[in-house]
């Protein structure tokens, strides 16, 4: 069969790290699925659809007939790091990790992937994704080549010093890039982390009703890793009138629910989310990025 890839991981992979580099990867990517598909001996049934931004999910049967999932991705989005996350998890919170296939794709548990914790009304997709998240927060395993978020921050923070004399975004910029130097002077925690943690990496499975997937994980204190699930259905917090005071009990509930230091959770919401919404802006999407600094804006 083809394997053309969904519309939206041709854009993120382009926006996130470069289109010449994901425009390679792309070409090569059918005869590479191709390839992978035949030495692990696997059935394809389809690709998942919009499917996710950094790597080609298909659906598949194993040689034994039980279903799985094959998740391909390119190498400069360290596939191997979110294999040796999933492998110290072992399926507490997280998707089940089934085996490498070649070329570093990983086989994994097949979860529901139409179903996911935005299908659920707000305050119980929250409350589920507290207690999903809370189960991910464990010591990093021996010997781990997961960076720190403040190596992460670091980057991201030289990027956005660009912006500081934006009109629209200089001011929340230099509040962003103040803040996050605070944050990292005193880190209470050093603890494993999803990395990207949100309602939409959070699926329905059999062997438990929620598991999270695709971590890009690192090694830091748990307010870094709420801070991207506060902004969850941000044009919604932005559409209301309310919105502003909704995103701050947000923060506050979050927090006293997973014992997190208020201040510190609504720190990182505000640099995660002026990040994004600075790379937004580089990227041409300025609707998504007024959305994220008028959030950013009430933190």
């Amino acid at each position: 069969m083809g394997f053309e890839p969904p519309q939206r991981l041709v854009r993120a992979l382009g926006e996130t790290y470069g289109d010449a580099g994901a425009e390679e990867w792309l070409g090569r990517l059918p005869e590479l699925a191709e390839a992978t598909l035949d030495q692990a001996s696997l059935d394809v049934e389809r690709v998942v659809a919009p499917g996710g931004r950094s790597s080609l999910v298909v659906l598949v049967r194993q040689p034994d007939g039980s279903p799985a999932a094959l998740k391909i991705a390119p190498g400069f989005t360290r596939p191997a790091l979110e294999r040796d996350a999933l492998a110290h998890w072992n399926g507490w919170g997280a998707v089940r990790l089934l085996g490498e296939a070649k070329g570093g794709a990983l086989l994994l548990e097949r979860l529901h992937t139409e179903v996911s914790l935005r299908s659920l009304p707000e305050a119980k997709a929250l409350l589920e994704a507290a207690g999903t998240v809370r189960r991910l927060w464990v010591e990093p395993p021996a010997g781990h080549g997961f960076e720190s978020v403040a190596e992460r921050t670091a980057r991201q923070a030289a990027a956005m010093a660009a912006h500081r004399g934006d009109e629209v975004a200089g001011e929340l910029t230099a509040a962003a890039l103040a803040t996050r130097e605070e944050l990292v002077a005193d880190s209470p925690e050093t603890l494993l982390l999803h990395g990207c943690f949100r309602q939409g990496k959070v699926l329905a499975g059999d062997r438990a009703p929620w598991l999270a997937v695709g971590p890009d994980p690192l090694v830091g204190e748990r307010a870094y890793d709420l801070a991207r699930l506060v902004r969850d259905r941000v044009e919604d917090l932005v559409a209301s009138s309310a919105g502003a005071s909704s995103a701050r009990r947000r923060v506050n509930r979050l927090a006293d629910s997973l014992e997190v230091d208020r201040e510190r959770l609504r720190g990182w919401s505000l640099f995660r989310a002026v990040e994004s919404g600075t790379r937004a802006l580089a990227a041409g999407r300025r609707q998504d990025a007024e959305l994220l600094l008028e959030f950013a804006g009430w933190l």
